[in-house]
């Protein structure tokens, strides 16, 4: 806050003083190459915080996406903090982002891609278990039983 106040920038309730240095130099990088970038701020529902632990243990999280198409033509602009601020302030007010909620619908093809890569790198897995039941060693049997259980 007091940078902020030392600069002449605005207070921002719900995120840090924007160091716009590397954005900028990003974009110069980028001149020529692309035409737009995607501003895109994302809020996760009932105020949950994900974590990489919840995730692996299959916790599902909700969350709201706004999604902003920047033109950079004919020049880049920069990044607006209390436009931004504004924006969360509306979120955590209402509950939803401003504008028209666009719901994807669920595709075939994402289970029939996922289906495909753990068919193919399950396959091997599968193979061994198989000649390792058909082997008829109860070693060998307790040995995979105890690596799958562990």
């Amino acid at each position: 806050m007091q940078v902020a106040e030392s600069k002449g920038l605005p207070k921002l309730k719900y995120h840090l003083l924007p160091r716009t240095k590397g954005f900028t130099t990003t974009l110069q990088c980028l001149k020529g190459t692309v035409t737009a970038v995607l501003d895109v701020t994302l809020n996760f529902k009932d105020k949950q915080i994900p974590t990489l632990l919840g995730i692996v243990n299959g916790k599902k999280y909700k969350a709201d996406m706004k999604i902003r198409w920047v033109q950079l033509n004919p020049h880049p602009p920069l990044p607006r903090p209390p436009q931004v601020d504004a924006l969360q302030e509306h979120y955590h007010r209402e509950g939803s982002f401003p504008g028209p909620t666009i719901i994807p619908p669920r595709r075939p093809s994402t289970l029939l891609n996922f289906l495909f890569w753990a068919t193919l790198l399950l396959s091997p897995l599968i193979n061994f278990a198989c000649g390792v039941a058909v082997s008829g060693s109860p070693l060998l049997i307790l040995c995979f039983l105890l690596f799958l259980i562990v």
